[in-house]
């Protein structure tokens, strides 16, 4: 509820006029002559006459003691030194906290006088509560509560404020709707709003942009003053400044009366996005991303609602924020497949900022040190703009990267995850006091527990993949339906040998750490140990703060990240990554090396990079230490062609699930042929079916998969296609025996 003054009212104005019970003199009236305070011990002195008000306490809840009298009419003086007229009012209940005398205000209305008492010594303060009583002729008139109502206006007049405000302050909802009904006050009803990040100090310094930024950013400033939708790229290398063009054309967008939407691909990149957009703008900056709780989500998403945002930053969910009058719409780290959904709603944020920038008019600007293939293919043959950074912000260089072969350092008898070359720089780095940061794509302990004698290997009883070791609840889980083995087994469970636990994750590598490095500080960034509300961005402000020298950590270290003391990186384990399944696998192995090499070296210190592999004349690594783009991307390109990948072609994966496996098979199948069978009613319709065939991993939590991948041309043709195919399948019932889902976005897998 919001309260506010009306009109032009003082506390000056007459009482009389706010709150007045007006009365004939009863029987029960009675007379006190002096009443003092039992708790306080200080005299209460109330006036003298026929029909004497209540005496109320120095504080509330303390006892009033005393004797009544009856005594006549005449109004008299009551103690020495008190002056009381006809007419007058008296406040009865005054005294002094520190000194504990009781003082009395008074005033004439016969001659207008009026006498405000004093504490005894200066800076003493005045406290007690106040019964003022006027006497007039056979009237009695009491004033109820005058000092909460003036302290009420007092408070007002410095702007709304809300009930639990007024409330702090002792006002209590009595007074106020006292005030409401006379007409002084006025009451409303808003939503209820929360400042997220409200600590964040506001800075107004100006935005420096270096020749080649500033070159940028006029490149993309007529995109954003036209009223059409357009579309832009902005390729920059790590450290080339691209957030300061962003701060920049968030400026002019403002200027030009509009609204701005930022997305980033993880929720720990959002603490150092907020940061530099709430240092910048202040309080309209509105968030959006699953870390927040159910109500803060609520309040950020009525704020935006109600208009009192300009400027949105979340993940990817936050493209659908209820924001009007769009003029910029930013997605950093374009390439991420976070941007994906992976279920249900399955959308592409890519395409939701594409048709709410063609709604809005905007400017939708895609950044990235390595754009996915798609994008940079698209800018290059000229369906959206290309603008380049090719310098690091300052002139600093890109960092040196070292190629460190792990076959050889088991051949010279280092066992341990971590090679010789990188201990050494991470030592000389902690006597630099500089900080580095390692990347291991891996979580937990150990990663796979397999059996000394039959060499199978441990895995989920719900899926087909391997448990993973955490030391720290002494226990296996399952990373894709939670499945916990506590304690782990010793024994295999096809023939009774010894499980041997082998591999290498995030809490092992902790472990080495600390055992190489006893005197580092070690932070590890992973999913178990950020799982705790705001746990990003307190681990995070903390290695700002030098409070860790090491930060080793899965992907959520390698993007985005701006620490000036970072001077080394250690890539660790790549290899699982190198030779994955997909067709993106070479382009996600790139872009995590190139985005995480880049964390180092972007202050006034160099950066160095060692990435540990066995295969070290792999060209794609060889192109991510070169940091290399335009390279790589012309042998991605040619591949994709090669193989009908995109951008030549869409991609939709049909996934299909259920207990049974032979009829999750026979349902993927008939699919399949129904698919057929109503494309060969569109013979020019270009299509290529594979499958079915089973998923990367068959099962997960005891439902198996399979898929049907379809080489296609993503428009409105296919998709009437697909969705007739599907209703011809849930005509045959066989939703019952297989669950189908569609997605348009798939990597080629689902």
């Amino acid at each position: 509820m919001k309260i506010k003054a009306v009109g032009a009212y003082s506390a000056k104005q007459p009482l009389e006029s706010m709150d007045i019970t007006r009365r004939e003199p009863g029987p029960h009236d009675v007379k006190i002559e002096i009443a003092y305070c039992g708790v306080c011990h200080s005299d209460i002195h109330q006036v003298r006459s026929e029909w004497a008000g209540t005496v109320y306490p120095c504080v509330p809840g303390h006892e009033i003691v005393g004797r009544v009298v009856a005594v006549g009419d005449q109004v008299e003086k009551h103690a020495p030194g008190d002056l009381v007229g006809v007419g007058c009012i008296v406040d009865s209940c005054k005294h002094c906290e520190e000194c504990e005398d009781g003082l009395e205000n008074y005033c004439d209305h016969m001659t207008g006088t009026y006498n405000s008492p004093t504490p005894d010594e200066p800076g003493h303060t005045l406290g007690g509560y106040s019964q003022q009583i006027v006497v007039h002729e056979r009237y009695v008139l009491r004033i109820r509560h005058p000092q909460e109502q003036l302290a009420a206006v007092a408070l007002l007049g410095g702007g709304e404020r809300t009930q639990n405000e007024m409330e702090a302050h002792g006002i209590s909802r009595a007074v106020l709707d006292n005030l409401c009904a006379k007409g002084v006050v006025e009451c409303s009803k808003v939503n209820k709003s929360i400042d997220l990040y409200s600590s964040i100090p506001l800075k107004n310094e100006p935005i420096t942009l270096t020749a080649e930024q500033q070159a940028a950013y006029d490149a993309l400033l007529p995109g954003l003053e036209d009223t059409a939708p357009h579309s832009a790229l902005l390729y920059g290398v790590t450290g080339s400044g691209k957030t300061l063009v962003f701060l920049k054309l968030i400026e002019r967008c403002l200027a030009l009366g509009r609204r701005a939407l930022v997305l980033v691909p993880e929720i720990s990149l959002t603490p150092q996005m907020i940061l530099r957009l709430k240092s910048r703008f202040g309080r309209r900056v509105a968030v959006q991303h699953s870390a927040l709780n159910h109500t803060e989500r609520l309040l950020q998403w009525q704020m935006i609602q109600d208009g009192g945002a300009d400027i949105v930053v979340g993940t990817r969910s936050a493209i659908f924020s209820p924001l009007e009058n769009i003029g910029l719409i930013i997605i950093d780290e374009e390439q991420e497949h976070t941007y994906r959904s992976e279920s249900a709603p399955r959308y592409s944020a890519h395409e939701v900022a594409r048709q709410r920038a063609a709604e809005n008019g905007a400017l939708l600007l895609l950044a990235s040190a390595t754009p996915s293939t798609e994008s940079f293919y698209a800018a290059q043959h000229g369906r959206t703009q290309l603008v380049r950074l090719t310098q690091r912000y300052g002139g600093n260089p890109l960092p040196t990267v070292q190629i460190v072969d792990m076959r050889a350092e088991l051949a010279s008898g280092n066992p341990r995850e971590i090679s010789l070359a990188l201990e050494d720089a991470i030592r000389r780095n902690l006597e630099a006091e500089k900080q580095t940061i390692l990347l291991l794509n891996r979580r937990g302990y150990q990663t796979i527990a397999q059996c000394e004698d039959c060499r199978e290997v441990l895995k989920c009883p719900k899926c087909s993949v391997p448990m993973v070791y955490h030391k720290a609840g002494h226990k296996l889980l399952c990373h894709y339906c939670g499945t916990q083995l506590d304690p782990p087994p010793k024994t295999c469970p096809a023939c009774g040998g010894k499980l041997l636990y082998r591999g290498f994750g995030t809490q092992k590598a902790e472990e080495e750490l600390a055992e190489l490095f006893p005197e580092a500080r070690v932070l590890r960034m992973d999913q178990d140990s950020t799982a705790a509300k705001d746990a990003h961005e307190k681990l995070l402000a903390r290695f700002a703060n030098h409070e860790y020298d090491i930060m080793v950590g899965t992907q959520m270290v390698a993007k985005g990240l701006d620490f000036e003391d970072v001077t080394l990186v250690g890539v660790l384990g790549i290899d699982s990554l190198l030779f994955a399944q997909g067709f993106r696998a070479y382009e996600n192995v790139f872009s995590l090396i190139t985005q995480v090499v880049g964390r180092s070296g972007r202050a006034k210190d160099p950066g160095f990079a060692i990435i540990q592999t066995t295969d070290p004349d792999n060209p794609v690594l060889n192109l991510a230490a070169a940091q290399d783009y335009d390279a790589f991307f012309e042998q991605e390109i040619a591949y994709r062609k090669l193989g009908l990948y995109p951008p030549f072609c869409g991609l939709c994966v049909v996934g299909f699930s259920g207990p049974k496996e032979i009829e999750v098979a026979r349902a993927a199948a008939r699919f399949s042929a129904l698919l057929g069978r109503q494309a060969a009613q569109q013979p020019d319709l270009p299509l290529r079916v594979l499958g079915p065939t089973p998923g990367n991993i068959e099962k997960i939590n005891e439902n198996y998969r399979y898929k049907l991948t379809i080489k296609c041309r993503a428009d409105k043709r296919f998709r009437d296609l697909v969705r007739q195919t599907l209703g011809l399948y849930e005509q045959e019932k066989l939703p019952n025996k297989a669950t189908v889902v569609v997605d348009m976005h798939s990597d080629g897998d689902i």
